[in-house]
């Protein structure tokens, strides 16, 4: 892969891991309640997900998604009721000054399950894959390989945007300390995750 492909990809896939996105918005919740370590390794639960979905993409399966309509729609709906149902949960979520404390008891496999099926239940990612990848991919070359190098420069550049995300949750649990502030920012994550479910269920296929 040339230097002038490279410097078109890192700049464009950069600015995808940056989108603010059901995940993204998961992460930052997360940091907020849980910290700012166990928000980022639950993000290994969306990193499986979107290798999945590379893999997917580099074998032409996701042709599929294009073409069944009960596939898309079916995939898109229990997406959509997964971010519901967290959106409700945070929500209602307790906000009393020792939570997150409380919070840390969390385990890192039930966040990296969170994050994994926020990812793998959104089909409109799955086609991104599909669109963006093969702009980048050389077909004089081997596609497969040209395809894991992509995706494995997504992976990396994914992990920068989650560590980033979770940084921002931090912050944000520091600047709304008391229970008060807690329950308006959870209740605006909540209120984004919700809005983030309303766009999955009116998305259609590209």
């Amino acid at each position: 892969m040339d230097l002038s492909t490279l410097a078109l990809f890192i700049p464009a896939c950069f600015a995808l891991n940056m989108a603010p996105g059901p995940n993204n918005l998961l992460s930052i919740s997360n940091a907020s309640r849980y910290g700012f370590g166990r928000a980022c390794t639950g993000g290994l639960g969306r990193l499986l997900a979107f290798a999945i979905m590379i893999a997917l993409a580099a074998v032409g399966l996701t042709a599929v998604l294009h073409t069944s309509e009960w596939l898309f729609h079916t995939i898109k709906i229990v997406g959509a009721a997964y971010l519901f149902y967290l959106a409700l949960q945070l929500w209602r979520a307790p906000c009393e000054a020792h939570d997150v404390e409380a919070g840390a008891q969390a385990g890192v496999t039930r966040l990296a399950r969170q994050e994994f099926l926020v990812a793998i239940g959104n089909p409109k990612a799955i086609l991104l894959f599909t669109a963006f990848l093969p702009q980048f991919v050389d077909r004089s070359g081997v596609v497969t390989a040209q395809f894991a190098q992509l995706g494995a420069m997504f992976l990396v550049l994914e992990c920068i945007a989650i560590a980033l995300y979770c940084w921002m949750g931090v912050h944000a649990r520091r600047l709304f300390a008391k229970p008060s502030g807690k329950r308006v920012f959870n209740r605006v994550c909540a209120g984004l995750l919700a809005s983030a479910a309303s766009f999955l269920l009116v998305a259609r296929r590209s």
